[in-house]
């Protein structure tokens, strides 16, 4: 067995269910576990490794519920910087098709990277699409490479132009294929354990790119597999066009849509629902179905505001998502956090003027509750999220003493985290490994990766 002390933290925010938040504070680890924390002279003065967080403040490590990692190599396209969700789609569909095997594996890991630096320990991945011989393993391969807690959704789209669908009939799959495949990675790579590092769940992409006998059966193989958590999640209620799709299509609302299909429930999780109604909230919340909230790229596909608060007040189980690179067009989990504090503000003003609905909009600690136990909570989480003993050892540290904390972290420095300028993570722990020291990853080399990210990311538009 091997410890680990963080001692002498600054501020440790617990987030806890008491909320508790401790100065002068540490935290000892066994193997991957946290054992013990409070105050520092209550704790081990000693460890086989120690790390001194004298200037720090500590969370748990930031849980991003929703992402397309491949898209990192299609950041800020010229064609579709100023498109909204369907033509910016359509734009970037025939630009992924030209994906390879390696490509899906470098841009993992560059946007694990990214998340990393930013204090991110778990990250789900929505990888639908798999041209020439890409797998779900290319984005497991990644994780397992660099160290992150991974949830890898095998995504999937059916339906092409040809079938009424929005993308190429060149990107989308057989629906036998589909099932097959999603079948043999589950039983090859999940894993119910506690403290898990791989986990794998069933995710066609989008009510208007599968069938709805492929959303069912895909609900009904996950659901066979009882007992292993093996969980659900799709796009859903993005913007106007996604509304009319499902009302000119299906003549329902989306949520209507996803519970006919049996896609509502404590082991699913939608992406975005921006436009989720009255009563799609209260069946989301009567079912214990969870929303990844996705601010920037919301805001950067003109979709909308989520209606966070009621979503909360009403029961519903919420996380955080950055949701694809080249709709963000990033991978910092911290600034996520921080702009869905800041849009659920501006939602708040653009209501009629004296409209009271009687609840506050996110303070700085409502949205990294949302970052950290929200997002393990619609994961399906209950050993990650949370600093406390039994928990894994999943943390990000985060210095107070830097010119983007000035002035800030002497007032609070965990409210700071979010009003000030986007800190990078001066140390991340991972399952209770140290992945980055002094902000600089220890498992992979940053510049070798980005040279060849963007050699690929340069082939990708050259060879159009």
């Amino acid at each position: 067995m091997t410890t680990l002390l963080i001692r002498n933290a600054n501020a440790v925010a617990t987030f806890d269910d008491a909320g508790r938040e401790l100065r002068d504070a540490s935290i000892f680890v066994r193997d991957n576990v946290i054992e013990a924390v409070g105050p520092a002279a209550d704790l081990p003065h000693e460890a086989d490794e120690v790390i001194n967080a004298q200037n720090c403040v500590v969370i748990p490590g930031l849980i991003n519920t929703h992402h397309h990692m491949y898209q990192t190599l299609t950041r800020a396209i010229p064609a579709v910087q100023d498109a909204e969700l369907f033509t910016w789609l359509k734009g970037l569909y025939p630009i992924w098709a030209r994906m390879t095997p390696d490509m899906v594996h470098t841009s993992a890991l560059t946007a694990m990277a990214e998340l990393l630096l930013s204090g991110c320990t778990t990250s789900s991945d929505h990888l639908y699409l798999y041209p020439n011989g890409a797998k779900l393993d290319d984005t497991i391969n990644a994780a397992q490479q660099i160290g992150m807690r991974f949830h890898a959704m095998r995504g999937s789209m059916s339906v092409g132009e040809s079938a009424g669908g929005l993308p190429p009939d060149s990107v989308v799959e057989n629906e036998d294929a589909i099932l097959k495949d999603s079948q043999r990675v589950v039983e090859q790579f999940h894993d119910a354990s506690r403290h898990a590092m791989i986990r794998v769940g069933l995710a066609p992409c989008s009510p208007f790119s599968v069938s709805q006998d492929l959303m069912r059966q895909s609900a009904t193989l996950a659901r066979s597999f009882k007992g292993q958590g093996v969980r659900l999640h799709t796009h859903l209620a993005e913007n106007d066009h996604d509304i009319a799709y499902s009302r000119e299509k299906f003549n329902k609302t989306p949520t209507e849509y996803a519970e006919d299909l049996g896609w509502l429930g404590d082991d699913v999780w939608h992406a975005h629902c921006v436009k989720l109604d009255a009563h799609g909230i209260a069946r989301f919340a009567a079912t214990g179905t969870g929303i990844a909230h996705c601010p920037c790229s919301n805001m950067r596909l003109s979709s909308g505001i989520a209606p966070i608060r009621k979503l909360i007040n009403g029961g519903v189980r919420v996380g955080l998502g950055v949701d694809g690179s080249a709709s963000n067009d990033g991978s910092h989990m911290l600034n996520e956090a921080r702009q869905a504090m800041l849009l659920a503000r501006v939602g708040r003003s653009l209501k009629p003027f004296g409209c009271d609905d009687g609840g506050r909009e996110l303070s700085a600690r409502d949205a990294l509750r949302l970052a950290t136990c929200g997002g393990a909570s619609v994961l399906g989480r209950d050993d990650i999220g949370v600093i406390t003993p039994g928990m894994a050892a999943d943390l990000a540290l985060f210095r107070t003493d830097t010119l983007a904390m000035a002035g800030g972290a002497v007032h609070d420095p965990i409210a700071a985290l979010m009003f000030c300028a986007s800190p990078q993570a001066e140390y991340t722990l991972v399952n209770g490994r140290v992945i980055v020291s002094k902000g600089r990853l220890t498992t992979v080399e940053l510049e070798p990766l980005i040279e060849q990210h963007n050699r690929m990311a340069q082939q990708l538009i050259a060879s159009r």
